[in-house]
Order: structure tokens, then sequence, then C-alpha cells
């Protein structure tokens, strides 16, 4: 599992169509209704047809994966389960589905034996690859993110998906209990002190003896989510136009100066653990103000940080607990 592919994100998405994201107002309605004909547009400006609202759905991307499994739908096929499983855990699976392979390489033979109503892909999957699954069913594109409304994009995601799959009601319900939550985490910082406390969050990966920091800017998704919570965000460097996530390594921590500084990683990807790994004994790491405070936060494993409303909701707690300790 790599998530590597995310970087490609920014040139896949800019060939697409950005402003196409959303459905007709019949489609709509016929939606709500779960039954009947839908037309819906997606990302890319496909009309994408649908007999009703689809019931056997295949998704190539996690983010998509966590919309159908929160909004009550079992997806049938998902790209590389155990890595979901391993880095998605606010919102766990319900059934066991078919892996289909990888989310940048999905197996166009495991997902035709699976004969889907409908496969939500996202911008990130190559064109290619979107051409090859319209042969076997209808493909629902999305945006896989954008850094000039994060959590807009989220929740436009997820509402797109309702309409296909019919369950626009729980589609809302997710979104209020997710404005609740960022109230609720706002107010406890604010409560604790903590509002416009410098947060810097990163993750990092390690490929041979190379470390890459990436730092999430305000364009990121948990950096509009920490901005809502009324933290400010240090980073300078410049994200990309997608996910809003820039680059850098070790020697570029120490611009940020006193901040607290927090990331997630994986017990089954220790690649994905520099901080705690290959940088434990770096001297560089060990002379940063963050690090000798001990302002340094491992938050919980098993959030997404690109995911839905539950990743989300369950990272403003780990934020609050971590703040408010």
């Amino acid at each position: 599992m790599r998530r590597l592919l995310l970087t490609v994100a920014a040139a896949t998405a800019a060939a697409l169509t950005l402003g196409a994201c959303g459905t007709t107002q019949p489609a709509a309605d016929e939606a709500k209704k779960s039954s009947g004909h839908l037309t819906l547009t997606d990302a890319s400006g496909t009309k994408v047809e649908l007999d009703g609202p689809a019931k056997k759905v295949v998704g190539t991307e996690w983010n998509v994966v966590e919309h159908l499994a929160a909004l009550g739908v079992a997806p049938a096929g998902v790209a590389d389960v155990k890595g979901y499983k391993s880095w998605d855990k606010a919102v766990p699976l319900k059934n066991e589905p078919k892996d289909i392979g990888t989310r940048g390489e999905p197996s166009m033979d495991t997902v035709a034996a699976l004969a889907p109503d409908l496969i939500v892909a996202t911008s990130d999957l190559p064109q290619a690859a979107v051409t090859q699954l319209r042969k076997i069913a209808p493909v629902l594109v999305l945006k896989s993110a954008d850094s000039a409304d994060p959590i807009g994009q989220m929740t436009r995601d997820l509402d797109l998906i309702a309409k296909a799959t019919g369950t626009t009601e729980r589609a809302g319900t997710l979104k209020k209990g997710f404005e609740a939550k960022l109230a609720e985490g706002r107010r406890k910082l604010e409560q604790a002190g903590r509002k416009g406390t410098k947060f810097a969050f990163a993750d990092g990966y390690v490929q041979g003896s190379q470390v890459t920091i990436r730092p999430y800017t305000a364009g990121s998704l948990l950096g509009a989510v920490n901005e809502k919570l009324g933290l400010e965000n240090p980073w300078t460097v410049k994200g990309d136009p997608a996910y809003g996530l820039g680059k850098t390594d070790v020697e570029g921590l120490t611009k940020l100066g006193d901040v607290e500084f927090a990331y997630i990683g994986s017990d089954d990807d220790k690649s994905a653990t520099p901080f705690t790994g290959v940088l434990a004994d770096n001297a560089v790491w060990k002379s940063l103000p963050f690090v000798k405070a001990g302002t340094v936060h491992r938050l919980p494993d098993g959030v997404w940080m690109f995911g839905g409303t539950g990743s989300m909701e369950s990272y403003v707690d780990s934020v609050v607990a971590a703040l408010t300790k």
C-alpha cells in the first residue's frame, strides 16, 4: 500500500471539469424517493444513467469507500481492502468486500466478475482505467479533493454518492453530526484556552534512506478542520491544488518554531512512522523546539486524513484530547 498515489492528484484533477459536480433537480428528487431512473452528472461532466438507486457498488478509492460505509451501503468491491482496514478504522467495513486490486490500478476482471450496478471512482484514477471501467458498469467520477474548499468538496462527494444510492436522508444526518462535532470541538478548545494555538499537522514516509515530510497546509482537509476548530496553521510551504499537501524534509521543520506538532501513522506500515523511527536519533529532529518541549502528538491510528465525515469527527476528538490533556 502506497500513500504516494496521492501526490499525482493535482495533475490528474486538472484534466477534469472542476465545476460539473452535482445532479439535475429531477435526479435529486428521484434519489430521495429511492426508486426510478436516475441521471447524475459527475465531476468529469459525464452523464451517469442508473435504472434506480445503486445497491451493488464498487469503490476504487478509500474516501469513496468511507462515504459508502457511512451511508449504510456495503460495498461489493474495494481497492486494497487490507489498506483500508489499517488506515480507516473510523468507519469500519460492515461486510467482507472483494479486493479489486490497488487504488491506482484496479483489476478489470475482478470488477467485471462482481457485476456491479455502479462503480465510484475519483479523479485520481487514470482516465484510461476509467474508460475501461465504463465498459463494465456506469462509473461515477468524484473530484478527489479541492484545496480551495476542502470541506465543501468532501460533503459534495458525499451528497453525490448519496443521490446515486438513494441515501440522501442519511447524508443529511452525517453532515449535521459533523457540524455539531466541529462546534463542540471548538468550544472545548476555547474553554481550555487553546484558541489560536499554532498546530502543525504532517505525515511522513521513508523510501530507502530518504525521509519525506508532507505538511498539511490550510488547503488540506485536516487544515480546514483545524481552522474550524480555531487553531492556527503555521505551515508556510505551498500545498498542491487538490489536496493542499506540501513537501519538505527534517531541515524544513526548523522554520516552524514553537508549535504543537501532530501526525498520524500506522503500525501496519513502518515506512509511515519516521518521527518515531529513523528520525528518533536525528540531531536536527531532536533540536526542534516542539520535540524538546514534548509537544509532538501521535494521534490515534485509523483516521484517514483524506476521508469523510466519520474520519473527520474522529480527528476532531483526537485533536481536542491532545490539546486538553
